[in-house]
């Protein structure tokens, strides 16, 4: 069976640059879509989180605030309901080989900005599969975990790759972050990457060698059947 290593985010909130802690967590449509897309396709999935905390949503994430309509809203609930018992208990990502996943995807939200950028167990997870040559695939916000990365020489291993993440446009759509400490887009050019970015909120998937990135939520479905798609040899199509 084909198995994917999901990883979400297991911060609880997000600190400002004046100190102030915002509350956030994983994107429920980052985590919801590509986790019920896998399953779909016959995948085994295992969600893993740092030290096996549990995961909480970003209530963002299910209302008009983070530009999720009622009826969506209503949905990604009932969604979230069904997979309690697996948010409920996570694997530990320390004791995660990617090794022994067909894929790996890490599920965005800014809680990857408080935990999974400075996880020293994550960056040496993500340094291993990128050098694998098998598939990795970062969501939104999820690329700010390869800033944990450093190779036995201590450079990034990121380094030249195309890449996209939540751009500077869109992140500055919510007020709060214009007090954040970095934005990802500029921490992403800074340490290497070759970023691009689409239309703001506009779905947009970048592949490079075995790194694959989403820009966005929106992103989530294309993401998630582009890895199904290359990893399966079969095309999966769909409604973004």
């Amino acid at each position: 069976m084909t198995r994917v290593l999901q990883v979400v985010s297991a911060a609880r909130v997000w600190t400002l640059k004046d100190g102030t802690q915002h509350p956030t967590g994983f994107w429920a449509e980052e985590f919801v879509v590509p986790y019920t897309l896998f399953g779909e396709a016959g995948w085994e999935v295992t969600v893993a989180t740092p030290a096996g905390v549990q995961p909480v949503v970003d209530k963002l994430s299910l209302g008009i605030k983070g530009g999720v309509l009622p009826h969506a809203a209503k949905k990604l609930r009932a969604q979230l309901d069904r997979l309690a018992p697996v948010l409920n208990d996570p694997a530990d990502l320390s004791g995660m080989d990617p090794d022994d996943f067909d894929a790996v995807f890490y599920s965005g939200g800014h809680g990857p900005m408080e935990d999974l950028a400075v996880d020293g167990d994550s960056g040496a997870l993500l340094t291993k599969r990128l050098a694998s040559g098998r598939p990795l695939a970062l969501l939104c916000h999820a690329p700010a975990a390869a800033l944990a990365a450093r190779n036995a020489d201590g450079s990034w291993p990121f380094a030249g790759y195309a890449m996209t993440g939540l751009s500077n446009a869109e992140e500055r759509l919510n007020p709060f972050a214009w007090k954040a400490k970095w934005l990802l887009e500029d921490r992403l050019k800074a340490a290497g990457a070759h970023y691009t970015s689409g239309l703001p909120l506009k779905s947009k998937v970048v592949v490079d060698r075995n790194l694959y990135t989403g820009q966005n939520p929106g992103s989530s479905a294309a993401l998630a059947r582009r890895i199904i798609t290359d990893v399966s040899g079969k095309e999966v199509s769909g409604k973004e």
